[in-house]
């Protein structure tokens, strides 16, 4: 384990990618993806994806077995607090008491922004039923503090429409979530390709999650690769701390002591 390891509910991860298991062509280029892009943490939508619920198909843990990877269920399709707590229950059924999920509450099929509202309410309900909640929201700070207070484990604001691949929209927004944050940040949605994931982690992100900036690209394995680069280098990045943005240039050796 490194120096510098994503402590999420306790546990240490070496990745600071996080990525989801839809929209491969087949289970096989998802296990390869997957392994290209060297996350430890993956998110399985439990509305939309067999992991033994139903017997006879193609089960997704065999690509992705819980002894190799954190399973992170997610409530994706849902559009009330109840059906998120009731697809979260399910999630610790089928996954042998398992309690860490990703909550998201969706507010319309054209947006997928979320649900503020609901996804509060789901909050309470699974910090209080015994749930290591990380939780998808909107990039609004105020919002993102509420969360944390109720218990969530991680907060993580969209940084653009999910699937959009438009990248950060609000950086602003997202420093200001880090500022007052003392649990782990992880920017969800809207990522497109590599940079966008360094921007995200050059601003101090603790992660990045994302599933169709992969699962869309031409070549989803290469660019799995590509998205594991773009998270290293952002961190190591903010880590270093970058030069101070100047109006004028500024040689790069001085002219001090130089012979004429």
């Amino acid at each position: 384990m490194n120096n510098d390891a994503l402590m999420i509910a306790g546990k240490a991860y070496n990745s600071r990618l996080l990525v989801g298991t839809g929209k491969y062509k087949d289970l096989e280029e998802t296990r390869l993806a997957i392994e290209a892009s060297g996350a430890e943490i993956v998110t399985v939508a439990i509305r939309r994806t067999n992991i033994g619920q139903n017997p006879g198909e193609p089960n997704l843990l065999d690509v992705i077995p819980p002894n190799k990877y954190t399973i992170l269920p997610n409530t994706a399709g849902c559009y009330t607090c109840d059906d998120a707590v009731r697809t979260c229950r399910l999630a610790r059924e089928l996954l042998d008491g398992h309690d860490l999920v990703k909550l998201e509450v969706l507010g319309d099929q054209k947006t997928l922004f979320p649900d503020i509202t609901e996804t509060l309410r789901a909050a309470e309900i699974l910090v209080k039923d015994g749930f290591k909640v990380m939780v998808y929201t909107s990039d609004d700070p105020l919002i993102a503090k509420r969360l944390e207070e109720i218990g969530c484990v991680a907060v993580m604001p969209l940084a653009a429409p999910i699937g959009s691949g438009l990248g950060i929209r609000n950086p602003y927004n997202i420093r200001l979530i880090l500022e007052n944050a003392s649990v782990p940040i992880i920017v969800d949605a809207g990522v497109g390709t590599a940079s966008d994931a360094t921007v995200a982690m050059e601003l101090g992100c603790h992660g990045v999650l994302m599933n169709t900036a992969i699962a869309a690209a031409r070549n989803p394995v290469l660019m799995a690769g590509a998205m594991k680069k773009g998270v290293e280098a952002g961190r190591e990045a903010f880590l270093a701390g970058r030069m101070p943005r100047k109006l004028y240039a500024s040689a790069s050796s001085p002219i001090d002591g130089l012979f004429f």
